[in-house]
């Protein structure tokens, strides 16, 4: 089996957390609606750390490897012993989310969030079981019991993925890791090697503040971006893949017309205290995100997201009865727009930080050049900044 070496790996855990200060969208003057936190990310969310793994090896240009791990914590350290009350929704399911049938049955998610690539989701669950028996060896039940939360994207055309390259040490790392702070964008963990919309794309963040009644919330969401056709993505409203049709990946197919053949995986995370059937309505709201950046969920796209309330500390803790306060339902509107807002952005940063990147036989994604995105939001009437 090809291998990366620890060190290798180990010097691009710190890489992951430098990327975040590549330039983002807003840097670009790509306008959006909404008031993003201080970071603009996910970890603007009090509690929720961040850890990103990246691989990336191209000594034999046959087999590159160019994949990762990103691991979200939803209580940071605490996660382990404190779950989140959670809720997911799926748009279309070419594709695996590990857990998420007992996150819809238990409204819990209990433990981290990990991303990975397809073949991997085996190793990155069973390394998260590992994980948590160092650290907590028992449940509040006094058992070991647990159910990890393990998602993934396809990325075979840029990585060697049958080479099975993460491990169960990238896993470990990328929980360790895990920091509040700047989250790197682009070409790390688990996005490593992804592709959107024909463009090199991966891993992005993006959050909204909201006033409702007296009080402020926060939606924190991030993305592994690995979906889309060309000729559906739109920025700000703009049609950008009609007129950037070079480069376009050309996957190996019979269709007539090229087929959305990727996936997402959305992760939304709140501050504002929610039920479980409600964080399932606010994962709901994510593909409206979707498609206003030109995505549609086709046949062959996995379309999984999963959204979580760090609100009601204890009363997902095990103790009966429990509490919990949440918001009445009537007064979820400005989280429903903040989730999608944060979501179209998210994707956009995905896709403006990724660099370009060369596969397996000749397999070349090209990053969204910024001097053309520029100039087309100049034509469009839509560029924020000269």
């Amino acid at each position: 089996m090809r291998r990366v070496a620890a060190a290798a790996w180990s010097l691009l855990v710190l890489a992951a957390a430098v990327s975040a200060a590549e330039p983002r969208a807003r840097d670009l003057g790509v306008p959006f609606d909404g008031t993003p936190g201080p970071l603009n990310a996910i970890t603007d969310v009090a509690g929720v750390t961040v850890g990103e793994v990246t691989l990336s090896d191209s000594t034999d240009p046959r087999h590159p490897v160019h994949t990762g791990v990103t691991a979200i914590l939803p209580r940071g350290q605490d996660s382990i012993t404190r779950p989140v009350l959670a809720g997911s929704f799926q748009l279309n399911g070419a594709g695996e989310m590990t857990g998420a049938a007992w996150v819809g049955e238990s409204g819990l998610l209990d433990g981290p969030v990990m991303i990975t690539n397809t073949n991997q989701v085996g190793v990155v669950r069973d390394a998260v079981i590992r994980w948590r028996l160092r650290h907590d060896p028992v449940d509040p039940n006094g058992e070991s019991w647990t159910l990890p939360v393990v998602a993934e994207t396809w990325d075979g055309y840029l990585n060697d993925m049958d080479g099975f390259h993460v491990r169960a040490e990238h896993a470990f790392a990328a929980l360790d890791e895990a920091r509040g702070g700047p989250v790197g964008e682009g070409n790390v963990g688990g996005g490593a090697g992804s592709i959107c919309h024909e463009f090199k794309c991966g891993t992005g963040t993006a959050s909204r503040r909201v006033r409702i009644g007296a009080q402020d919330y926060t939606v924190g969401v991030l993305v592994q971006a690995n979906h889309g056709t060309r000729d559906t993505l739109r920025i700000a409203g703009v049609p950008v893949g009609r007129h950037l049709l070079e480069h376009r990946v050309v996957y190996p197919s019979d269709e007539p017309e090229p087929a959305e053949r990727g996936s997402i995986i959305i992760v939304v995370a709140t501050d504002a205290p929610l039920l479980p059937h409600q964080l399932q309505r606010l994962a709901r709201r994510a593909p409206l995100a979707l498609g206003r950046d030109g995505g549609y969920g086709g046949n062959a796209s996995g379309d999984i997201f999963l959204a979580f309330s760090t609100a009601n500390r204890e009363s997902a803790a095990g103790r009966s009865p429990a509490t919990a306060q949440f918001l009445a339902n009537g007064r979820m509107d400005m989280l429903f727009l903040a989730t999608v807002e944060a979501t179209e952005e998210a994707i956009v940063n995905a896709l403006v930080a990724a660099r370009d990147m060369q596969g397996p036989d000749g397999h070349l994604a090209t990053a969204i050049p910024h001097a053309a995105l520029r100039d087309l939001l100049r034509r469009y009437n839509r560029l924020l900044t000269p």
